[in-house]
């Protein structure tokens, strides 16, 4: 009996080009479908995992998932838990008469391209993005909290009483700008913490940091002006303001954040500065008193707008933090936005803006043209959460366990991979970043993570468009320290065991 497919598909062969205006998901699924059809890559055949092809080329891990997604779909691939992605062993006879399909695919296609605006068209291709997190956290998904700690029972008391005794205000319309005990005891809670210069009237609650996001650019930047990101930094960011129009410049980090005179040299004039100076992402560090003097120096100067994201500066490990820029603002220049999403639970859609107070009236009339408010009743139970004192416990709790946890990834990296990797413990953030000894230990270290399917982002997630920077974030927060061991020490006999 003669040999079946004595050569795997190369998938290095896969040509992805950036300059297309296809669409990169587009490009990659109408060359896996080819192959398929044509023999290439048989029946049954395992594909590459998204993390894995997705370095291999160059393109986010989105482009790979849309990709196997609406391939899946038509049933060329086929998806078991613990067998990855494979080669549909039997494709549906539609498929096979391949000119017919491909034809009626495209015409398809056309169509509902034809009902999109220009801002919708450019928005297909993220329609997939709310697939990613869906599945219950593995080691080392970044983003999650410790929802093994938080106090599920002290939060149904709460739930409970509120119902009981929900007002009648509560149950009709709630204000846009958000349930006015909410915003004060957040603005008390910033002012002791974070040094936040602000009363409850400049506070916006919002569905979470990416609806913050989404309000800033469309207020503060028209079509054509500039917006410095972090390099790397949070690539939602980048996407959001792209979509309004923006022109979104990579500025450069060191170990102080943010390089501000590189900012001044590529673009002064910017309109906005997006930063998370409390706990770099992805990186983690802490941006240094004078480089934030600098920015808001910047900020004076050219009339620009800094958008501070402090989404969980609440996890400090050594030392205090320091001030935040809206505190240090002299002119009003700051907009300052937190999430309680990262801080307590993810299915917690609530965060804010602190918003300079000439800004307020057009801040507050843009949510309500967009949804309107966000949920009284969970409103109301967050601020009895706050207001009798069990989000700052919670808060120092989860500070220990962080730490506890970030010295346990750190340990057991160094006992399992020695020299192999490198990494930087760093003072706040839910994530440790590490990399291969060389480019190619780190490949091999992606590919045995790939095999077990250990959770991890590239840093090149979250880089501008055709770099490729090394690094592999992981988070700890959400696992417990045995996890975190037995996971590692798995990690690294498979690394080491192969060639």
């Amino acid at each position: 009996m003669g040999r079946r497919n004595p050569q795997r598909f190369d998938f290095a062969t896969i040509l992805i080009d950036h300059e297309s205006a296809q669409p990169l998901y587009r490009q990659l699924e109408d060359q896996l479908r080819d192959a398929i059809l044509q023999g290439r890559i048989a029946p049954g055949e395992r594909l590459p995992a998204t993390r894995r092809l997705s370095g291999d080329l160059h393109v986010g891990r989105n482009t790979v998932s849309q990709s196997y997604e609406r391939l899946i779909a038509e049933g060329y691939l086929q998806a078991e838990i613990g067998s990855g992605t494979r080669v549909s062993t039997e494709l549906p006879e539609t498929l096979l008469n391949r000119p017919q399909a491909r034809k009626k695919k495209e015409n398809k296609t056309q169509r509902d391209g034809a009902l999109l605006s220009q801002r919708g068209k450019q928005m297909f291709e993220f329609g997939d993005w709310n697939q990613l997190g869906i599945k219950p956290p593995r080691p080392f998904r970044p983003h999650v909290p410790a929802l093994d700690l938080f106090p599920r029972h002290i939060w149904q008391r709460l739930s409970e009483r509120r119902l009981r005794r929900l007002s009648r205000d509560l149950w009709g319309t709630g204000d846009s700008q958000g349930y006015r005990p909410l915003r004060q005891a957040i603005a008390d809670y910033l002012k002791i913490s974070r040094g936040v210069n602000c009363c409850s009237d400049q506070i916006l609650i919002t569905a979470g940091a990416q609806q913050g996001l989404e309000l800033v650019s469309r207020l503060l930047l028209d079509p054509g002006d500039t917006a410095w990101i972090e390099e790397p930094g949070y690539t939602p960011a980048r996407l959001v303001f792209e979509l309004n129009g923006a022109r979104v410049v990579s500025i450069p980090v060191d170990e102080e954040g943010l390089i501000v005179s590189e900012g001044v040299r590529q673009k002064a004039n910017a309109r906005l500065a997006y930063i998370t100076p409390g706990s770099h992402w992805p990186l983690g560090m802490t941006m240094s008193l004078s480089r934030r003097l600098e920015l808001l120096n910047w900020a004076q100067h050219h009339s620009g707008w800094i958008l501070e994201d402090d989404y969980n500066s609440e996890f400090r490990y050594d030392g205090r933090p320091l001030p935040s820029i809206q505190g240090l603002d002299q002119h009003e220049s700051v907009l300052y936005m937190g999430t309680f999403s990262k801080v307590l639970f993810p299915g917690l859609r609530l965060g804010y803006l602190v918003i300079p107070a000439k800004l307020v009236n057009a801040f507050v009339g843009a949510r309500w043209l967009a949804d309107r408010h966000s949920p009284p009743f969970e409103q109301a139970v967050l601020t009895d959460f706050i207001e009798e004192g069990h989000f700052e416990r919670h808060v120092r709790k989860m500070r220990t366990s962080y730490a506890s946890r970030q010295a346990a990834l750190s340990e057991a990296i160094r006992q399992n991979f020695g020299d192999e990797v490198h990494f930087s413990r760093t003072e706040t953030g839910l994530q440790l970043v590490v990399y291969g000894a060389n480019e190619k230990k780190e490949a091999k270290l992606r590919r045995s993570a790939d095999q077990l399917e250990i959770e991890y982002h590239p840093v090149s997630f979250y880089a501008s468009p055709g770099t490729n920077p090394a690094g592999m974030i992981l988070g700890f927060a959400a696992f417990t320290e045995e996890q975190i061991e037995n996971t590692i020490r798995s990690w690294a006999m498979n690394y080491l065991k192969r060639a």
